[in-house]
């Protein structure tokens, strides 16, 4: 030990300097703290850390949870009922779609029937001619498919009468009454078919009444 009054290197032991006889303090022992407290006490920190983590842990995902569950059952209606919705707007779109067909092909098929109807073709006239008494008329008929009705009624003579009707293409009808047939009506008709318009007589004889018509089938 060094003494502080003179310098003098004593022992440990000594309380006195050997040299100046000045009196030696012992040094003063450092007070370290024991390995055992030190450990204990970051021990405790550490665990009070982790459980201040672990109760902000636990209370984050008891929030979440919560919030979670809280929100499952609207989210999952809201969910249902858009689906619910689409499914209905598509039955709606599809029943419009077939609405829209069947509207379509019955327009369609009323189209065709209206264009099948007016494109078919019937008898229509042409020409009615009528008369009485004797003489005879010359008319011209256009071509296609003709079709020719006569009819007339004779005189009470005891003569022959008629009523003929022929054309230029050779294509003929009439009637006649004998001096001793009865006196009614009597009727003919025929038909051609001609590709350029033929001129047509009518003559007749001793007639009350007498009736021609030409019809074309168009």
């Amino acid at each position: 030990m060094k003494c502080s009054k003179c310098g003098q290197e004593n022992k440990r032991e000594a309380k006195f300097c050997t040299k100046c006889g000045n009196p030696l303090s012992a040094p003063a022992e450092s007070v370290t703290p024991s390995n055992s407290n030190f450990n204990t006490k970051y021990l405790i920190i550490a665990l009070i850390v982790v459980i201040i983590v672990l109760v902000g842990v636990i209370g984050y995902f008891a929030l979440n949870n919560g919030s979670g569950v809280g929100d499952a059952s609207p989210k999952t209606s809201a969910d249902s009922d858009k689906v619910q919705s689409n499914d209905n707007s598509n039955d709606k779109a599809n029943d419009s779609s077939n609405d829209n067909s069947d509207s379509s092909k019955k327009t369609h098929e009323s189209s065709s029937k209206t264009s099948s109807s007016s494109k078919s073709k019937k008898w229509v006239s042409i020409g009615r001619y009528s008369g009485s008494g004797s003489g005879s008329k010359t008319i011209k008929v256009p071509d296609g498919k003709i079709k020719v009705e006569l009819s007339a009624y004779p005189i009470l003579n005891y003569a022959t009468n008629h009523l003929y009707v022929s054309g230029t293409n050779g294509e003929s009808g009439g009637v006649d009454w004998g001096p001793t047939s009865d006196v009614e009506t009597r009727s003919d008709s025929f038909k051609f078919t001609s590709k350029s318009e033929e001129e047509f007589t009518i003559d007749y004889y001793e007639t009350v009444s007498w009736e021609v018509e030409f019809f074309r089938y168009q």
